[in-house]
């Protein structure tokens, strides 16, 4: 397996993220990002008498750890092994994040999807790197 290019995340020649912890990496500087944004426009609205600070859905702070696994998606071979690993892993994230709400319900809209992204986030690229490898190599 050889390096794509000396960028952060690595990736093999073929596009893939080299490792976990590059992919866990990437994605939580961008669920962070993507919460500092949502921070941002949230009180730029309030201070502007458009609602209240922490009304704006957290969930939202999983657009580019998204868009990251689906980078990574389309650089493995098409084949059921991305399919099959993309898919449980996407269904146990969800429900991880729905849980993660659930228990931070009492809390501001922003927070507790903010949580729930995060652990979406957080489940979904272990899922996907261990399922896909290991798919992967089973599948051939």
């Amino acid at each position: 397996m050889t390096e794509q290019r000396s960028g952060f995340p690595r990736r093999d020649a073929e596009g893939r993220v080299l490792t976990l912890g590059d992919l866990l990496g990437v994605s939580l500087a961008g669920w962070i990002i993507g919460l500092l944004a949502l921070v941002l426009f949230d009180w730029a609205f309030a201070s502007i008498g458009a609602g209240e600070f922490g009304r704006t859905n957290g969930w939202l702070a999983v657009i580019l750890p998204a868009w990251l696994y689906w980078d990574d998606f389309r650089a493995w071979e098409f084949g059921a092994a991305r399919v099959v690993a993309a898919l449980v892993a996407a269904v146990v994230a969800v429900v991880g994040g729905l849980l993660v709400a659930g228990v931070a319900a009492g809390l501001a809209p922003l927070l507790t999807g903010g949580l729930a992204a995060l652990a979406f986030t957080l489940v979904y690229a272990v899922l996907w790197f261990h399922g896909v490898h290991w798919l992967a190599r089973r599948t051939g």
